[in-house]
């Protein structure tokens, strides 16, 4: 069941944090907190707007499940600091089972494809990041360098709890790391980045047709993917 509650104001803007440091959102002027109770201070304005922004948004009732950047900062300020160990090595794992690496081995017109979309970020990968991951055709993931695990659990250990937050978010929702980290530095856009993470998906759809309730899952997580978007953009944004 979608969690909802009664819209409660009428206004969502955007102040200074207390010590000059971020910004957060007040709703006709109360200030918003997460759940741990803490003052929801985020890095940027451009962000504090954006999360304003999915509150004004919102109908007769507050439908907090769709309200993605709202519930990442949550994560970021209320989680994040106490599992960043945790969120580094859940990006490792990632890059042992990486989508990315799972080559179409029967049909030619995906495996092209894949080869057209994976293997230019593998490949940047590697030479951005030293994330050399080693691709294989079929289900049966290949042992990935501990070198390349490394290089990746270390650059997440390296981001600060938001962007930690949202590479980690992003290697669930494209379930990869790669895909995940070329979003997080920009490389591709989150948008981008979706499309290639549904490829196999996306030929299935043109071959054999899609569902409506397919097509609603897709449509749900592509939000995701335009909210993880501007998750990053935000962040990149001016204090």
């Amino acid at each position: 069941m979608t969690e909802t509650l009664k819209r409660f104001y009428t206004e969502a803007g955007v102040v200074n944090a207390p010590d000059g440091g971020g910004c957060h959102v007040v709703l006709d002027g109360r200030n918003v907190r997460t759940p741990a109770g803490a003052l929801q201070v985020v890095p940027t304005r451009a962000l504090a707007e954006a999360m304003a922004g999915e509150w004004a948004r919102q109908g007769e009732r507050v439908e907090i499940a769709g309200m993605h950047l709202t519930r990442l900062a949550n994560v970021a300020i209320d989680r994040a600091p106490a599992t960043r160990e945790g969120l580094a090595e859940e990006v490792a794992r990632y890059c042992e089972t990486d989508l990315t690496c799972h080559l179409e081995d029967r049909q030619a017109g995906l495996r092209a494809r894949q080869d057209a979309g994976w293997k230019p970020l593998r490949d940047w990968a590697g030479r951005a990041l030293g994330v050399m991951l080693l691709p294989v055709e079929g289900l049966l993931a290949a042992r990935q360098p501990d070198a390349s695990l490394a290089a990746a659990r270390a650059h997440a250990a390296s981001l600060d709890d938001f962007r930690l937050t949202g590479l980690a978010y992003g290697c669930g929702l494209l379930g990869s790391a790669v895909l995940a980290l070329a979003v997080e530095r920009g490389e591709v856009s989150a948008e981008e980045a979706f499309e290639l993470a549904r490829m196999d998906e996306a030929w299935q759809a043109e071959h054999w047709g899609e569902d409506s309730e397919a097509a609603a899952a897709t449509a749900a997580r592509r939000a995701e993917a335009e909210a993880l978007g501007i998750w990053f953009g935000a962040l990149m944004a001016a204090p």
